[in-house]
Parts: C-alpha cells; sequence; structure tokens
C-alpha cells in the first residue's frame, strides 16, 4: 500500500495580514475599553446610591424607636451617640445603629480607594471603613435637608479634613473626582438618596422642605 501524500501546503500569514489583524485587535480594544470603564463607574456609583438608600432605612427605622431623633440628637446613656459624634467620633454613630444597618459593607463606596469596607461593626471598625460625612444638624422635620453623603469633597477649593466641617452661607463646596468624576451621592433626612452637580449639592445645602431655606450656619457635617 502507498502511502498518502497531501499536495496542500501550510501558508502562513503575510505581514500585511498580521499588520491588519493587530490593527483590528487595537481598534476594537479602543473601541470597547471605554465603554467598559464607563460601565464599571456606573456600577459603583449605582452601588453607592444604594448604601446611601440603606442607611437611609435604617435611619428611619432607628429614629422611629427614639421619637422620630436621630442618633447624634439622643445621648450616649439613653441609646444614642450624641457626646461622641460630637467630639469627632464618626464611626460611633453607624455602630449605634449596627441593629438597623444590613451590614457594615453598605458605609464603604465601591469607587472610595482610600478606605476598606469592614466586617463587621465591632473588631477594628472605625473611620477607616467609612466612605460618608453625616449632617449633625439633619432632622425628621426636614425630610429633604441632606443627612449623609460622599465625603470625596473640596471645600473652597481644597480636600475637606476630618472632624467637623461647619458650613456657612459663604461656604463653597464640589466633588473631587476621584471617585464618582465630578459628581456625587447625598443621602436625604427622609430616607432617599440621588446623585447631584456640585451645583446641586450646594443648592440642596442650602434648602430643605418646600423650598423653605435653612439655616446655612448650623449645617455641621462630620467627616470621617
Amino acid at each position: 500500500m502507498k502511502p498518502h501524500f497531501s499536495h496542500q501546503r501550510n501558508r502562513a500569514l503575510t505581514l500585511t495580514e498580521v499588520l491588519v489583524v493587530v490593527a483590528v485587535v487595537i481598534f476594537l480594544i479602543g473601541f470597547l475599553l471605554p465603554a467598559l470603564v464607563a460601565a464599571k463607574q456606573k456600577a459603583r456609583r449605582i452601588a453607592c446610591i444604594n448604601n446611601l438608600k440603606e442607611i437611609g432605612v435604617g435611619s428611619r427605622l432607628w429614629e422611629g424607636n427614639y421619637n422620630d431623633k436621630y442618633p447624634m440628637q439622643v445621648s450616649v446613656t439613653n441609646g444614642g451617640a450624641m457626646e461622641a459624634i460630637g467630639a469627632g467620633n464618626a464611626y460611633v454613630f453607624w455602630q449605634t445603629m449596627s441593629n438597623q444597618l444590613i451590614s457594615p459593607k453598605n458605609l464603604h463606596c465601591p469607587a472610595d480607594t482610600s478606605r476598606i469596607a469592614a466586617t463587621n461593626f465591632s473588631i477594628g471598625f472605625s473611620d477607616a471603613n467609612i466612605s460618608y460625612f453625616i449632617n449633625l444638624d439633619a432632622a425628621e422635620t426636614y425630610p429633604q435637608m441632606i443627612m449623609v453623603g460622599d465625603d470625596n469633597l473640596l471645600v473652597n477649593g481644597k480636600p475637606v479634613q476630618p472632624g467637623i466641617l461647619n458650613l456657612r452661607t459663604n461656604t463653597t463646596i464640589a466633588w473631587t473626582k476621584d471617585r464618582h468624576h465630578g459628581v456625587g451621592n447625598i443621602g436625604m433626612a427622609d430616607g432617599s438618596a440621588q446623585q447631584v452637580t456640585g451645583d446641586g449639592l450646594n443648592s440642596a445645602v442650602g434648602s430643605s422642605t418646600s423650598g423653605v431655606p435653612t439655616n446655612n450656619a448650623a449645617n455641621r457635617w462630620l467627616i470621617p
């Protein structure tokens, strides 16, 4: 039996064909990568808003058990966190509401690369696990007053520092671009949450329900 030989020859790609393939791959990467990055950023913003909604629900549950007052309005001796928060300890606020919050992970914005999410409210839990400020003057009587929000803020053009920030009528606040690229998320005293621009943030600070101006001098934000 004679061996069978194929007369077909394996043809290698020419240089031109290789360059075409490379060009197509580069084009696809350049076309798809921005879309993937944008999708990831959007997912992080949505996750952050959902965090604030969960925080809002937990806050409303807590104040419903304490005569319509939030932890910063109730003394520590009565189960609140008034004195501790006044001393600048933001994490105590969240510890006080640990039974109402689903998880400490909801206190960490997925776009916040400077902090890490906590696994519990006790061991090692600190301000290093928190991405959101607290408005110490938020009240149930002003449902559209800002209560919490992303803490990546610029105050009069400078990065905000940890501690209590006293907002005045001439204070200009804005979002940094390192988290949600120039926009940010806030949670209101009624439990709702929304994404706003820097202009929207300044507008929300100066207004409450029904458009009645709040006392800007009484807006004290605790930055973790």
